[in-house]
């Protein structure tokens, strides 16, 4: 009965919503029985996976230092916010079930002896109808996305210095010394005494000049800052998520009370 089942928490998430999605997840909560007495907690539970009804809720009825797993049909559970309870067993019964490994076989006469000590004087027939039957209660899920943030090195920037070169055109006023030659005619002739014609006498005249001597120096343009400031964008992130819906089957020709497709 248990061969072709898996374990809710070995669905994965796009298998949950190709199944109609009628899952409710009790992994983690408490389990209680008669008088509400603690007889472990729900570890997993085995999914028929062509619907996605649990059939079974494996339940760890170990103590502190030992475990000890057990499978408990669901039709013998109430659901409720504070956990799962089992009103019709006592710890005895439960703890009294045979030791259920995930992977080994699971005979049909380790199920039956388990349905003797769960049923005890009840008819089989009628434990059989009522065991197997889907809770009253379900929790549907519906998965919502959550959006946090983190901060990256989104990049940097570094800033230096260039020298970018241009011609430049400087107009310098320059003096220099010409000679300057001026003749004066003698009208009354007067003699020289041993001048002697073609005598090559010479006067020599130095003569300065200003030229540009071009240096250059270095002075302050632009002085440039460098800070940080936060901005804020807004994105828009898409992903898919799922819901649980209920689902209901009907076997044979019957009627349901009720719109199952509103919520209360």
């Amino acid at each position: 009965m248990t061969q072709n089942m898996i374990r809710l928490s070995d669905l994965s998430r796009d298998e949950q919503l190709n199944m109609g999605d009628g899952i409710y997840s009790p992994i983690g909560n408490a389990a209680y029985g008669v008088n509400g007495d603690k007889v472990g907690t729900v570890r997993d539970a085995l999914v028929d996976p062509s619907t996605g009804a649990i059939r079974f809720l494996i339940v760890d009825v170990g103590g502190w230092f030992s475990s000890k797993e057990v499978l408990v049909p669901v039709g013998h559970a109430r659901i409720d916010d504070s956990g799962v309870y089992f009103d019709s067993l006592t710890k005895d019964q439960v703890g009294a079930m045979q030791a259920y490994t995930y992977g080994e076989m699971y005979t049909d006469t380790s199920l039956m002896e388990d349905e003797r000590v769960l049923r005890g004087t009840q008819d089989e027939a009628a434990y059989r109808e009522t065991a197997y039957r889907t809770p009253d209660r379900l929790q549907l899920l519906e998965e919502r996305l959550v959006v946090n943030k983190e901060r990256f090195a989104a990049g940097s920037v570094s800033v230096g210095k260039r020298v970018e070169t241009r011609q430049e055109q400087v107009e310098v006023p320059l003096q220099r010394e010409e000679v300057v030659i001026t003749r004066h005619e003698v009208t009354d002739a007067r003699p020289v005494e041993g001048a002697v014609l073609g005598d090559n006498a010479t006067v020599r005249v130095d003569l300065e000049a200003e030229r540009a001597a071009v240096g250059k120096q270095a002075f302050v343009t632009e002085e440039v800052e460098l800070g940080k400031r936060t901005v804020t964008e807004t994105q828009t992130v898409t992903e898919t998520v799922g819901k649980e819906v209920l689902e209901v089957n009907r076997d044979g020709n019957i009627e349901v009370d009720g719109d199952i497709n509103r919520r209360s």
